[in-house]
């Protein structure tokens, strides 16, 4: 039997693995998001074929999650298995992008092909993390939406730095890179270790989604969930064109460059938000950290709107502490659904809350730009943080609930 000291060095090492597989994994995900920045530069792609390369991903994992949960697989197989072969075939999906041209009909299935094998790779990622936790289920937790949020960041960075200036590069070259990248994470995520804390699932058993909603602590901490979701990808979405045309009309110099280099900051910051909040939620409770991050979150999303004509520094200010709250209660949702639901269905209700959260971010992300053109950015933002309102009240009447004592060793 191996020591305490052992057993230490084999999380540490597991941990470390899994974050770099899950960050090299998931860079398929955004790599359409870069390409496409590349391939502007040389072709006309519409709006619409934009907005679908990357809609199909979100659609694909949709789809991914669902079938994942309804055949209990993150509960039923080996979790490093499971990531390896989503990883693997999301490789080759990615890898034929190079050999096609950049838009049509194929780009759309192999986009979607990608999405669903993400089922495979993030809620697994963080069920697999779930296994090494010993009162630090939120800070691990909290390390691999880090990593995600990281890679969320990417595109804008690029787009402010790379695609203007990349002359020779090619598109075809970016998504080599990113299936190349979730090859290696197939077979890296081999060499991690499955915690103590596994229980498996010995048969298909689609009746524990039912859990999701019929247990009311579970269903508690999803409607917080949906609530942080409603903001946080449209957030990510639509704040660097705020920010484009706030910049542009005031004239400041490269306003496209400068606003996607405050997004990319805004978000990527997001990442020690994401760390901190599990560290604080394992030592002060999992509904006080939510609640908290989500008045926050909801407080810029109102005010920022309202920012078109305010000094330049209090725009800053505020996108960069949206950025922190918006994902740093993100983790816990998913640690909460570990602590609350049966051992032998966490795996299929974490990626069964998954499932309900991408699916909601596809109506608030369509929603922004109709409700910008009908109200403005301060309607569009405002109605963001209906999201993250609601949400509160959802933790808020969690942590008056019994089982609530189940959260983070006994802190609520």
């Amino acid at each position: 039997m191996d020591t305490p000291a052992q057993q230490q060095r084999g999380k540490l090492m597991s941990i470390a693995i899994l974050l770099l597989a899950e960050v090299a994994a998931m860079g398929v995900w955004f790599s359409a998001s870069t390409a496409v920045a590349v391939i502007k530069r040389a072709q006309h792609i519409s709006a619409f074929d934009e907005a679908l390369l990357t809609s199909a991903v979100q659609i694909g994992f949709v789809a991914g999650t669902l079938v994942s949960a309804l055949l209990s697989l993150p509960d039923r197989y080996d979790l490093r298995r499971l990531f390896a072969a989503s990883a693997l075939v999301a490789a080759l999906a990615t890898g034929a992008l190079a050999f096609i041209a950049p838009t049509g009909g194929m780009v759309v299935v192999l986009r979607f092909i990608t999405g669903m094998c993400m089922a495979g790779v993030y809620p697994v990622g963080m069920r697999l993390a779930a296994t090494w936790a010993q009162r630090d289920l939120g800070l691990l937790i909290g390390l691999l939406v880090g990593a995600l949020t990281l890679g969320s960041a990417s595109p804008h960075l690029v787009a402010a730095y790379l695609a203007p200036t990349a002359g020779g590069l090619d598109w075809r070259t970016i998504y080599a890179v990113a299936a190349g990248c979730a090859a290696i994470a197939a077979m890296l995520i081999g060499l991690a270790g499955i915690g103590p804390n596994l229980r498996r699932a010995t048969r298909i058993d689609p009746a524990k989604i039912a859990q999701a909603w019929r247990q009311p602590a579970v269903r508690l901490a999803n409607l917080g969930y949906l609530g942080h979701m409603w903001e946080l990808y449209a957030m990510w979405a639509w704040l660097a064109l705020f920010l484009q045309q706030v910049f542009a009309t005031r004239g400041v110099a490269d306003a496209r460059a400068r606003a996607e280099l405050l997004t990319f900051t805004a978000i990527a910051v997001g990442a020690l938000g994401a760390w901190l909040g599990g560290w604080l939620a394992d030592r002060m409770g999992r509904t006080a950290v939510t609640i908290g991050a989500m008045a926050i979150s909801a407080s810029c999303a109102a005010l920022m709107g309202w920012l078109d004509t305010a000094p330049l520094t209090w725009i800053v200010g505020v996108a960069l502490v949206w950025g922190v709250s918006v994902i740093a209660d993100s983790a816990q949702f998913s640690a909460s659904i570990t602590e609350l639901a049966e051992p032998s269905s966490i795996g299929t209700l974490l990626t069964a809350q998954t499932c309900a959260g991408f699916l909601l971010t596809l109506v608030s992300i369509h929603l922004v730009p109709d409700v910008v053109a009908w109200l403005g950015w301060r309607g569009g933002f405002g109605m963001l943080a209906i999201g993250p309102a609601l949400g509160c009240m959802a933790m808020w009447r969690l942590r008056q609930h019994p089982d609530a004592r189940r959260l983070a060793g006994g802190k609520r």
